[in-house]
């Protein structure tokens, strides 16, 4: 196996970083990555706070 052949990693994205090398289409592309970062942490908001207001009705009873 060639190591040419083998997936390469995606680039890590840094909030703040200087954006006046950086291509309109990767700029596309990293505010669609950020906009999928964000979908995902808030499913992780709401399923932490369902989780608490379970919690708390439970031990409320």
């Amino acid at each position: 196996m060639d190591l040419d052949d083998l997936p390469k990693p995606a680039p890590k994205l840094t909030v703040g970083e200087p954006l006046d090398t950086i291509s309109v289409a990767e700029l596309e592309q990293r505010i669609l990555a950020f906009e999928g970062e964000i979908s995902r942490l808030k499913a992780e908001i709401a399923k932490k706070k369902a989780s608490k207001a379970a919690a708390d009705a439970f031990f409320k009873s």
